[in-house]
């Protein structure tokens, strides 16, 4: 299984979880697991996905995740799970 993290941070919105997730649905991308906050109106969402099935390239799913989050004034990013843990180790 080829995994990805994938971040949105921004100021709260409605349908921030609905526009992303049916982005990934339409791209055959499973989430794995996923955790969102709301804090004094700031949203954040940490998702882990499996890209294995992915429809598209990861560049071009990463180009169409960040316009997702442009339209509705969010940071929408994705790194692959080996990338992401590497960038974050103590």
């Amino acid at each position: 299984m080829s995994k990805a993290i994938i971040t949105v941070v921004g100021k709260d919105t409605v349908g921030i979880i609905a526009k992303v997730c049916t982005y990934l649905a339409e791209n055959q991308i499973n989430i794995l697991d996923i955790s969102q906050t709301i804090v004094q109106g700031y949203f954040n969402m940490m998702m882990i996905v499996d890209i294995s099935n992915m429809a598209k390239p990861f560049g071009e799913t990463a180009d169409d995740l960040a316009a997702v989050g442009e339209a509705m004034g969010v940071k929408v990013k994705i790194q692959r799970e080996e990338i992401f843990t590497k960038m974050h180790r103590i």
